[in-house]
């Protein structure tokens, strides 16, 4: 796939210094579109609008977004205050993914440095997402082929953990696209992912596009799918990982780790380092983000509920440690359901390479 979930066009812009260019996941499959950010304003508005989405790119989104926002105070003649406050909008626009707050951090101590060094840093954060992600699904794919005895593995995945969602390769779908590479994936059965549908649009896109043998289910067809002895593992990527293994990702995962418990088989969260936030102990102060009921009452604009009925829409959930298998990343993988803390990998730095 050359398609990118988000990079830098060095040439875009109104004066060609450079803009942020978006994939608009909000229009496919249907369509492909880009959009061409240069306003702290309409980079707020794409994340929250889910045009740019999933943890990873989220926080090259927002080390990209501080620089967009130091071009925008060049051009407007704003003050450091405005421009500090201009950051901070970029680094709150959605509050569970920890990876957008983690991006703007990253780059923000270099500010004073230029703009030259907060681009340069932020450009290297994508390049080392993607090795991460390699790395991860390396790890992820070696440490399902030790513990599953069955040539060919039927996998189950909720929402989108690609490379739509990330700076190149995935979390999730990094590693069912590792395994198919190694000639190890039979079927891929992908949850449609209600409201929003993002794994029917853009799992099933992907999947389609590496010719990986699928299927698109309803989200109520998980647990039934699970307990029929139809799939092997379940893989999903994260938004926020803390310290003891309790993940939040996007709402319905909880209920396929619950089915995975009962029948048995492997449920993994694949992220990379950046969706850890060691600084939570558990995952009872991660903040759930509740988007607008109308996603859930409206179907295509049109209302599919009585009127007076108001909608409840939570984003994600938080899956406990002790239904987690494995969790993970580019230092290794930890098991939280055995007691294994993801701090015991804080001190394993790799060095991955983009291949």
């Amino acid at each position: 796939m050359t398609l990118r979930a988000i990079e830098w066009d060095p040439a875009a812009g109104r004066d060609r210094a450079g803009a942020v260019r978006l994939l608009d996941q909000t229009l496919l499959p249907l369509r492909t579109e880009f959009r061409t950010v240069e306003r702290t304003d309409d980079l707020v508005a794409a994340i929250r609008e889910l045009a740019v989405r999933g943890a990873p790119a989220l926080g090259v989104a927002g080390a990209l977004g501080v620089v967009v926002a130091m071009d925008e105070a060049v051009r407007e003649n704003w003050d450091d205050t405005h421009l500090q406050a201009a950051v901070d909008r970029v680094r709150h626009a959605r509050p569970t993914a920890v990876n957008l707050a983690w991006g703007v951090d990253e780059v923000r101590p270099l500010m004073a440095s230029g703009r030259e060094a907060v681009l340069s840093a932020a450009l290297r954060l994508a390049r080392e997402d993607e090795a991460a992600n390699r790395e991860l699904s390396r790890l992820a794919a070696d440490w399902l082929l030790e513990r599953i005895d069955r040539r060919r593995l039927r996998v189950l995945t909720h929402c989108n953990a690609g490379i739509l969602a990330t700076s190149g390769w995935g979390t999730a779908l990094g590693v069912i696209r590792e395994l198919h590479a190694r000639d190890r994936v039979e079927l891929v059965y992908a949850d449609e992912t209600r409201p929003l549908l993002q794994g029917a649009r853009l799992t099933a896109y992907e999947l389609a596009n590496d010719g990986i043998p699928h299927v698109v289910q309803t989200d109520s067809a998980a647990a039934s799918t699970i307990m029929r002895s139809l799939v092997d593992f379940a893989v999903v990527g994260a938004d926020r990982i803390a310290a003891n293994g309790d993940t939040a990702n996007k709402i319905g995962t909880l209920g396929v780790a619950l089915a995975c418990r009962d029948a048995g088989i492997p449920f993994l969260v694949a992220a990379p380092w950046s969706t850890v936030d060691l600084s939570m102990n558990d995952g009872s102060g991660i903040e759930i983000e509740e988007r607008d009921g109308n996603e859930v009452t409206q179907w295509a604009g049109a209302r599919v509920v009585p009127e007076g009925t108001q909608g409840f829409n939570p984003a994600f959930d938080v899956t406990p440690a002790r239904l987690v298998d494995a969790v993970s990343t580019e230092r290794g993988v930890a098991e939280p359901r055995s007691g294994s803390d993801l701090a015991a990998l804080a001190g394993n730095i790799v060095a991955a390479r983009v291949e």
